[in-house]
C-alpha cells in the first residue's frame, strides 16, 4: 500500500536532499522482500566482478601518489603489484561477524581491485605502500628525467 510522502515545508534546519531518495530505497527493499522473500546475498558471494575502491591521484615534483580507501583491511589481505608497467592494487575486505540481525548493509564486502597504467617516468624499482587508518597509500618516484644535450654532427 502505498503512503504520503511526509515533507516539512516551515523548517529549513531539517532539510535533507537525499531523504526522499533513501525513502524510494526503503520502499524498493520492501518491495523486493515481499516480492522475493530470501535474503539478499552480497555480489561478492553470488561471484560478480570485484569493485574498485574510491582513490585519490596525486602527481606531486618527485612521485604520483595513490590513497585508495580501505576501511578495516588488514594489511595481510592486500596485495601491491608491478608488472609490466601496470600498478595492480587488489584483495578482500571480509566480513566481520555479527551477533544481531543485519538491517541494513551499505559498506561493500569482497574482492576488490584496483589497476592503473604508470606512466613512462615511473621508477617501478622503488614503490613504497603504506596501510595506516583505513588508506593504503602507494608512493611511486619519479625517474629523474635526463637534460636534453646538444649533438655535434661531425663531418
Amino acid at each position: 500500500m502505498t503512503q504520503p510522502v511526509r515533507r516539512d515545508r516551515g523548517q529549513i534546519s531539517g532539510w535533507a536532499p537525499l531523504r526522499e531518495f533513501e525513502e524510494l530505497q526503503a520502499r524498493m527493499d520492501q518491495l523486493m522482500q515481499t516480492t522475493f522473500p530470501f535474503p539478499a546475498r552480497p555480489l561478492s558471494e553470488i561471484g560478480e566482478e570485484p569493485w574498485a575502491p574510491l582513490a585519490d591521484v596525486e602527481d606531486t615534483e618527485d612521485a604520483y601518489v595513490m590513497e585508495l580507501e580501505l576501511p578495516g583491511v588488514r594489511k595481510n589481505d592486500v596485495t601491491v603489484e608491478v608488472t609490466d608497467g601496470e600498478l595492480d592494487i587488489h584483495g578482500e575486505v571480509k566480513d566481520k561477524g555479527r551477533t544481531g540481525v543485519l538491517r541494513r548493509q551499505t559498506r561493500r564486502i569482497g574482492r576488490f581491485g584496483y589497476r592503473t597504467t604508470l606512466p613512462r617516468n615511473a621508477d617501478t624499482e622503488k614503490i613504497t605502500a603504506d596501510l595506516a587508518h583505513g588508506i593504503l597509500t602507494v608512493r611511486v618516484p619519479k625517474v629523474s628525467q635526463a637534460t636534453p644535450r646538444r649533438i655535434e654532427i661531425s663531418d
